[in-house]
């Protein structure tokens, strides 16, 4: 190994400024919600347009406009992803969105015509909130095309991204326990930023059986999730953790649904490597994951502002995404308890 590349997998990482995945120049986030229904929509923004990739493990996903994620498709980027709750009602979110960033002259332009308008892609994926005792009665106008549209405004906000009980993660649950929107960050020494942002509505649970201790602790950092530790005398469990939720009616109905994002110059075949890398997150902080049961996608943005240049970096950036990913999965869940005591 040179000493170059000593150096640089040697650095070590802290949390940005906002330790939310807006660390990462170039991603904006914005969120609505409808409290009366118990559902709403995230919508993770790109200055213009960043290289995207998506991983898939879930055995009951909701997705719209992952095909085009593939490294022989035509397309390398999205100029934006949408996370939803509402099941298959929710991918509407992804309607308004793009109806926001065409009108804004934002998208995919094929010919370069007058009147003709740009074709935005974003790529969406959903959770199942639609049993949560919200009020669905909505008939043929579900609410989240316009959410979508009210997130993509929102985005424009200076605020740090809401976390807990939050657009896509309001009505959610993770376990026994609410679920919501999480998001985390780090900043290495040597100038790269990775971020996630995860909506949990998990059928496992976040936390060690028979306790408050979360999965992801020793990922933590300066207790951004309560800074709870396991007791000495604590002994795994072998199959379901006791406070999974009861086995759900149908496939699609839990899921974790995040998206990673780097600062670096790759591929959407790199891209892609840190979706799957970062997927490792989820099997860290939630257990089980990536059941039957669960639609668990993650997508990985690449903004493209610092050389991604070999196999070790791009290594260490997916690994930095996992424990942001993580971390991410936890603070959902601590933050929406908080609110709710």
């Amino acid at each position: 190994m040179t000493k170059s590349h000593e150096a640089e997998n040697s650095s070590s990482a802290h949390p940005g400024k906002r330790n939310d995945i807006t660390d990462v120049p170039g991603i904006s986030v914005g969120q609505a919600q409808d409290e009366s229904a118990r559902t709403g929509v995230t919508a993770i923004l790109t200055n213009g347009g960043a290289v995207c990739a998506v991983d898939v493990r879930g055995g009951g996903p909701g997705t719209r406009e992952t095909d085009i994620l593939d490294p022989v498709s035509l397309v390398d980027i999205a100029h934006g992803v949408v996370l939803s709750g509402g099941s298959v009602y929710g991918l509407a979110a992804a309607d308004g969105v793009a109806s926001h960033l065409g009108e804004n002259g934002v998208g995919f332009t094929l010919i370069d015509l007058a009147g003709v308008p740009p074709s935005p892609i974003v790529p969406a994926a959903i959770l199942y909130d639609l049993a949560n005792g919200g009020d669905k009665s909505w008939g043929v106008a579900p609410p989240y095309r316009d959410l979508g549209v009210a997130a993509c405004k929102n985005a424009l906000s200076e605020n740090p991204v809401a976390l807990g009980s939050a657009g896509a993660g309001l009505g959610a649950r993770a376990g026994a326990a609410p679920g919501g929107i999480g998001s985390a960050s780090f900043v290495t020494d040597d100038g790269y930023v990775v971020g996630a942002i995860a909506a949990v509505n998990s059928f496992g649970s976040t936390k060690m059986p028979g306790t408050d201790v979360f999965w992801a602790w020793p990922h933590e950092v300066n207790g951004e999730f309560g800074g709870r530790r396991p007791p000495a005398n604590w002994q795994s469990h072998a199959g379901l953790p006791p406070d999974c939720k009861a086995p759900p009616s149908g496939a699609g109905t839990n899921t974790t649904i995040a998206v990673v994002g780097v600062n670096a110059r790759m591929s959407q075949a790199a891209a892609k490597r840190v979706a799957v890398m970062a997927q490792d997150g989820i099997s860290i902080a939630i257990r089980p994951s990536h059941a039957p049961t669960d639609g668990d996608v993650v997508f990985a943005l690449a903004t493209g502002e610092k050389e991604c240049a070999d196999p070790l970096t791009l290594t260490r950036l997916g690994a930095l995404a996992a424990d942001c990913l993580a971390r991410a999965c936890a603070r959902a869940v601590f933050e929406a308890e908080r609110a709710s005591v």
